[in-house]
């Protein structure tokens, strides 16, 4: 299965579009991701990450629909892993 990740956008670096890099914040831990597929995104811009690569940028409303969905899944899944 494959999953894209959410994640905030803290800091870019490069010049060239295809080459540039940015430094992602997936709640309290960062991570360098390729902005290739992104070359407009900014400073502060929430965007999905998939294998190392920002895919799409989200609205803040999109952001946080899905992080409430990501912490229901897990809700679930921890409540599961407690009843066996």
């Amino acid at each position: 299965m494959c999953l894209a990740v959410p994640g905030r956008v803290t800091k870019l670096e490069g010049d060239d579009p295809l080459l540039r890099t940015a430094l992602i914040d997936f709640g309290g831990v960062s991570k360098r991701v390729s902005m290739a597929c992104l070359p407009d995104a900014q400073l502060g811009d929430t965007v999905l990450v998939h294998a190392g690569v920002a895919i799409t940028r989200l609205t803040d409303a999109d952001a946080d629909r899905l992080q409430q969905l990501l912490d229901e899944a897990a809700s679930k899944k921890n409540a599961e892993s407690v009843d066996e």
